[in-house]
């Protein structure tokens, strides 16, 4: 499983922006069991990038390639085939973690993680009390997700990207609102999951991250 990003420019980014970049106007590829870095300062399109990764955005000139198939047309409003496709292929390929993480704030915590759980099941449903135990929100979860501190939250968002198949995991400053050691429990955590799928990890965030070994750091 690979994914191939070739001469991607950002149809929205000043050219100075650009012409600095390591990613915009190069191409890369990116395969199993990598550790890919993307250090982004604000304003360099970071989370536009994961969107454009994700296939949520096309608003770019360039190609990115997933498993072969073009991704922008893929992602195209007007193919609804092509649509269905891109679904399917995020369900069984591709797990994200939002920087805005987009949980269902009316609704519980566990709920939050079982609807990506049911859309394309990894884990049972036992291991959900579990890893909440290791992140230390397992008595939140009955409680409403919007309740819930912005670092609990993360940790949510964490525990549901997790729930489901994935070649990539695509993160986007998920550890922002966790200190040190919540942060390390998280990465650990989450590697061990991509260790079991053989998965590559490809984590944007402002600065390097201190426990994050990359096999690949990218400036955006």
């Amino acid at each position: 499983m690979v994914i191939s990003l070739e001469n991607i420019v950002p149809q929205f980014l000043e050219k100075e922006k650009i012409e600095r970049s390591e990613i915009w106007q190069h191409n890369h590829t990116f395969s199993s069991n990598e550790r890919i870095q993307i250090v982004a300062p604000s304003g360099s399109g970071k989370t536009s990038l994961v969107h454009f990764l994700y296939g949520i955005r096309n608003d770019y000139d360039g190609d990115i390639f997933i498993k072969d198939m073009l991704h922008k047309k893929m992602s195209s409003p007007l193919k609804i085939k092509s649509s269905t496709e891109l679904a399917s292929l995020r369900e069984k390929t591709i797990s994200i973690i939002f920087q805005d993480l987009r949980l269902f704030k009316e609704y519980s915590v566990l709920q939050n993680v079982e609807i990506k759980r049911n859309l394309r099941p990894y884990h049972s449903k036992s291991l959900i009390n579990e890893m909440a135990e290791r992140l230390g929100i397992a008595s939140k979860l009955k409680q409403a997700a919007g309740i819930c501190s912005y670092g609990e939250q993360q940790r949510i968002a964490i525990i549901r990207a997790l729930q489901q198949p994935f070649d990539f995991l695509i993160m986007d400053e998920p550890f922002s609102h966790l200190d040190d050691n919540n942060s390390k429990l998280a990465f650990a955590l989450i590697e061990e999951e991509a260790a079991k799928r053989n998965a590559t990890i490809i984590l944007a965030d402002l600065e390097p991250s201190l426990f994050f070994e990359a096999t690949t750091t990218l400036h955006l």
